[in-house]
């Protein structure tokens, strides 16, 4: 779709530098666009690239002054950076914006759909199952036996939903996510061989949830495994059963929190931690990068680092002092050489 300077800046309240009536059809960055792009200047770093670029238009801040003639129409308004954040989002609504029932896919007589729904190709909805409105299942996803996804969530192409697995409404869901396979539950056998435990729980994601491609997220032995309002979290993120993860957490990827352990509100998890099994993470509790947790974090809002985890500050010196160890090894032995002089030296 094409627009002109002028309809983009009456929707962010802009002013026209230029010619007014110029279309563009395609948002790039300002060093990289090319005729009929649409770009923005917030960062000063880039101010150079604003008079050779050949972007078509460029949303620049109404406080910037120009050095030098520009080829491009400007679309002056009060946040540079804020404006093109509108229009990123505008453009990927109209992007993904899909409706109806798509031919071959598999949708179950008791199954109910929403309004205005979008089931993409091969797609498969189970016994019972319940889509919202305005929801949207794209090809080749499938949604078990009784299944409950809510209004105004997107599951994108390849998602696997479990059987009695609850989506809340406004949940994003991407490529290869598996909700609610099995908890890894065994018991050892008195051979050697193990027994497995049936997992006959669930896994609930309540409302405005985004989860990451190729995340997995296991079913609950008994009960339910909770992802709570509001988290985010990244790809390739493991989360055991019976796990409870509190609302507005954020989850990087690679990490991974074991069965039955408890984390509070608002806690950031950084890339490749690891939570150990039936743990209490208090509320706010931040991990930096491949931290390591095997013992409940009781106090709120505190940064933690290492494995096992130190208070962050503690964990930086301690590292710190890991790095000097090669120099101090080699003055240890010198020392040890005047040592062993001095004693010759008195016999």
């Amino acid at each position: 779709m094409q627009f002109t300077a002028q309809q983009i800046s009456a929707l962010l309240n802009g002013t026209v530098e230029g010619d007014a009536m110029v279309a563009v059809d395609k948002l790039a960055k300002i060093e990289e666009a090319g005729p009929g792009a649409l770009s923005f200047l917030a960062n000063p770093k880039y101010e150079q690239f604003l008079y050779t670029t050949n972007a078509s238009a460029v949303i620049v801040n109404n406080d910037l002054v120009l050095t030098a003639p520009v080829k491009a129409t400007l679309i002056r308004v009060e946040n540079a950076y804020s404006a093109f954040s509108i229009l990123l989002e505008q453009y990927n609504t109209l992007k993904l914006n899909k409706s109806g029932i798509e031919e071959p896919s598999f949708i179950h007589p008791t199954a109910t759909i929403g309004k205005n729904v979008y089931i993409g190709a091969f797609a498969y909805i189970g016994p019972n199952a319940k889509v919202g409105d305005n929801t949207k299942i794209y090809p080749n996803t499938y949604l078990a036996d009784n299944v409950t996804v809510g209004s105004n969530t997107t599951l994108f192409s390849g998602v696997k939903v479990y059987f009695d697995c609850v989506i809340g409404n406004n949940a994003i869901i991407h490529s290869g996510a598996v909700i609610g396979s099995d908890g890894f539950g065994f018991a050892p056998n008195p051979d050697g061989s193990y027994k497995k435990i049936s997992q006959i729980g669930n896994v609930i994601v309540e409302d405005d949830v985004e989860i990451g491609a190729n995340t997995a997220i296991d079913r609950a032995t008994m009960g339910s495994t909770v992802i709570g309002k509001g988290v985010k979290i990244d790809n390739l993120v493991q989360i055991a059963h019976n796990a409870e993860v509190g609302k507005n957490t954020v989850i990087a990827g690679q990490a991974g929190i074991a069965g039955s352990t408890k984390v509070g509100e608002r806690a950031v998890i950084g890339g490749q931690v690891g939570l150990a099994g039936h743990l209490t993470i208090a509320d706010g509790s931040q991990f930096s990068a491949q931290t390591g947790v095997n013992h409940s974090v009781k106090e709120a809002d505190k940064q933690w680092g290492g494995s096992p985890h130190l208070p962050l500050k503690d964990y930086l010196r301690a590292h710190v002092n890991i790095r000097r160890l090669p120099d101090l090894e080699k003055r240890i032995t010198e020392l040890e050489k005047i040592i062993a002089q001095l004693h010759s030296n008195n016999q």
